[in-house]
């Protein structure tokens, strides 16, 4: 909670000013008993209507003047708690922003998710009622004792053995509770990510009819929550009934004892009116000052997962943010003896990788599932780090470029494609807001995509729904290719990113980009031969090694690995073509 302290540095007026309205407030509060007392003793014992009138009328005044500043706090409160939510929200989001792949892998989204949202409500709740209640409820315990204690020292012994007996209920009630709010928002993290891939994931989930096992799967966490939520709840529960009946128990004592004094004589009516009230603040305020502990500890166990983010380091970080001068004779990507692995613990995807790229190339990376094609291709652009060796573009290490300048160089098309909601215009010139309609039409015909786009009801201004809903698998894909065309960058990566298109379309894409694209050089990671076979250079990975690298022919005659997945996809001679 310390370190989140700094966000109320942006509200000193607010929580200065909200806390004094709530001090003055609570100061009224404590002056009503008192004069109540004294309308009872002098106003009704002596038939004083005038009296009546004028106390009367000091109480609505005292009454109003309370709520208006009550108002004023509430509102200070609000304007602070929200406005801190939002700049450790925004804080928070753009720390996000600044991890590499590997940070937000360890943690996962789902769980940023639910800091973002969840635990950062905690605090904007706990700032709120440090503002409202953190003064008020220790200056009335102590107010309301010392008035009691003035009214009648004797009497107040039944405050001085009830008051403990209270705060022990409301430490065996905390101490037992406040262990499972961590583990609540830990299975909030839960339930985010089954509700994530459940509505990202329904058509597959309905494809396979697998409703019912989501169901169950989602049920089970759920009810995992709701069991640690009703544990947590039956603790609480106690905490009203046994502090209302210590209450009502001390409540009854006074009467019995106060009743004895005021029928000798030694106490008013009005006075044990006033020490009632004053013993029923001191315990209301105890269970008030429980609640906020309660609330503080939630917003502990949230302030510590926000500061696990925040601590958080990223791993791929730049040298500068300027553009740096490159060896334009230099091979354009070179890897020099390349190790990588996701983690510390993990094993290697990735050993002593060695190739170079020439300017213009178009090369092909195949190899079978799992042998790390995708993890060559994420070294380029620097989504991750290599454990040893150097990726190296136009002869510089990408650790010396920014990445403002290796992005614009490096393009990439992943696997998955993601598409934001907006129009087709947005998607396509995301990484160039200057694009005009003639360049995205040249895009979307070189991705074979301007087809489509001419059927749809509005051409570029066609609506895109979020994840692209509304959109087939192929016409994403090849959308997701205009939109790393359009720029023309130098470098283009496309990882197995023609997987849903049909032979005849990504044959026209295959030549659109050898001809169209003939200075840019072109990465393609698959596992169909089909794709790159014609390519000038042909790397082949197995197990995160090179096994060999070279044109079509000379693979297939040379290279084992290369021969069977040939075998395996084109029939008879085809593979010689």
């Amino acid at each position: 909670m310390l370190k989140l302290a700094r966000y109320l540095k942006l509200y000193k007026k607010e929580a200065i000013i909200g806390p004094i309205a709530k001090l003055t407030e609570a100061v009224f509060e404590l002056l009503v008993p008192y004069i109540m007392s004294k309308l009872i003793d002098i106003g009704i014992g002596n038939h004083d209507r005038d009296y009546i009138l004028r106390t009367g009328g000091l109480l609505f005044l005292l009454g109003a003047l309370g709520l208006s500043f009550a108002l004023i706090c509430q509102y200070f409160a609000s304007k602070a708690s929200q406005g801190i939510g939002t700049a450790l929200r925004n804080d928070l989001f753009r720390h996000i922003n600044t991890l590499s792949a590997a940070e937000i892998d360890k943690i996962g989204s789902s769980s940023l998710i639910t800091r973002l949202n969840s635990d950062v409500n905690q605090i904007q709740l706990a700032v709120a009622m440090l503002i409202r209640l953190a003064v008020r409820a220790p200056f009335l315990i102590i107010g309301s004792s010392i008035a009691a204690m003035l009214i009648d020292l004797k009497l107040s012994i039944i405050f001085l053995i009830t008051s403990p007996l209270l705060a022990f209920v409301l430490y065996e009630v905390m101490k037992h509770s406040v262990p499972f709010y961590k583990t609540i928002q830990s299975k909030l993290d839960r339930v985010s990510l089954l509700t994530k891939e459940g509505l990202s994931g329904a058509r597959v989930i309905r494809a396979f009819s697998k409703q019912e096992y989501e169901e169950n799967r989602f049920n089970q966490t759920s009810d995992e929550l709701s069991d640690i939520s009703m544990q947590v709840g039956k603790i609480s529960a106690l905490l009203s009934p046994l502090t209302f009946l210590i209450m009502n128990t001390a409540v009854i004592f006074i009467l019995w004892f106060g009743g004895k004094r005021v029928y000798s004589g030694n106490f008013t009516q009005g006075e044990i009116i006033a020490f009632i009230n004053y013993i029923t603040s001191i315990m209301l305020t105890m269970v008030v000052l429980a609640n906020i502990i309660v609330i503080f500890t939630k917003a502990s166990a949230s302030a510590g997962r926000i500061n696990e983010v925040f601590d958080l380091s990223p791993s791929v970080t730049e040298k500068t943010k300027e553009d740096i001068e490159t060896d334009e004779n230099a091979p354009i990507i070179e890897f020099r003896n390349v190790s990588f692995k996701y983690s510390k613990e993990s094993e290697p995807v990735l050993e002593d990788i060695s190739f170079s790229i020439n300017k213009g190339e178009k090369v092909g990376i195949i190899g079978g599932t799992g042998s790390g094609k995708s993890s060559v291709l994420n070294l380029i652009p620097r989504y991750y780090d290599p454990v040893s060796g150097c990726v190296l573009i136009k002869g510089r290490d990408v650790k010396d470029y920014s990445f403002r300048q290796l992005r614009k160089t490096v393009l990439t098309v992943e696997q998955k494609t993601v598409l934001l909601s907006g129009t087709i215009r947005d998607n396509v010139r995301i990484a160039d807001k200057n694009l005009t309609d003639e360049e995205i039409y040249e895009a979307l015909e070189i991705s074979q995509a301007k087809e489509f786009v001419d059927k749809t009801e509005n051409g570029l201004d066609y609506f895109i729904e979020q994840g692209g809903q509304n959109l087939s698998g192929g016409q994403k894909q090849r959308l997701a290719i205009a939109r790393a065309v359009a720029p023309k960058p130098e470098i283009l990566i496309l990882d197995d990113s023609s997987s849903a298109l049909d032979f005849a379309t990504e044959a026209k894409l295959r030549n659109a980009i050898s001809t169209r694209l003939e200075k840019t050089t072109v990465i393609t990671a698959t596992q169909r031969v089909g794709c790159i076979m014609h390519c000038d250079n042909i790397i082949v990975i197995d197990d995160g090694k090179i096994v060999a690298q070279g044109k079509h022919d000379e693979l297939y005659k040379g290279c084992e690995v290369y021969r069977e997945i040939c075998l395996s996809q084109l029939k008879g001679k085809e593979e010689l073509k």
